[in-house]
């Protein structure tokens, strides 16, 4: 198919039902348009999101963060990225990575913002999933003791062989007594000991 400038209607169905949620600021930093889907996204009307009223669905943890980012780009006329909770028309909060642009008018003027967002809910969920499962591995890792199999002395940080009670010593609240099993009783004296 050959290219062809798009007529108005054409730009209005790509910017309305575009598969992500697409917002504009002006000059003074409110938001004066979202896109069909960012408003079913909210399920909340433009007049109730316009000005400051989306971010009446950003999640308190992420809100003071994603405003000081947004205005201090805003400020300085650069592009951003972030990304933030946002609560969607069900009552869920959702990952959204938004990027914002700086635009310009035909001579040039600085005249906004416009940004688009993506759910990205479930790759953040898969990143917290894989840095869980890797923090339980260290554990599990700075659980193991190097034993010498014939000796019993333990390798310490700095790889110096120790004897057990001298490595428990460090590391545990816990000192050591000595005894003799029954086994070693018997296979090296001889008796069992009680």
């Amino acid at each position: 198919m050959p290219a062809h400038r798009l007529t108005g209607d054409e730009y209005r169905v790509l910017v309305e039902q575009s598969p992500i949620l697409i917002w504009r600021a002006g000059t003074d930093a409110l938001c004066n348009y979202f896109n069909e889907r960012w408003l079913n996204f909210r399920g909340r009307t433009l007049a109730q999101e316009i000005g400051n009223g989306w971010t009446e669905g950003v999640h308190r943890d992420d809100f003071q963060r994603c405003l000081d980012h947004y205005l201090t780009n805003f400020a300085a006329q650069r592009i951003f990225e972030m990304e933030y909770r946002l609560q969607r028309a069900d009552g869920t909060y959702r990952w959204i990575f938004d990027r914002g642009v700086p635009f310009y008018d035909a001579d040039g003027v600085f005249a906004g913002y416009i940004g688009s967002c993506a759910d990205v809910t479930e790759r953040v969920e898969a990143e917290a999933a894989l840095t869980a499962a890797r923090m339980a591995e260290i554990e599990d890792l700075q659980r193991l003791v190097p034993m010498c199999t014939w000796c019993k002395k333990i390798r310490d940080d700095a790889g110096y062989w120790q004897q057990v009670e001298v490595y428990i010593g460090h590391h545990a609240k816990a000192d050591v007594t000595h005894g003799i099993c029954p086994s070693c009783s018997a296979e090296h004296f001889g008796f069992v000991q009680p």
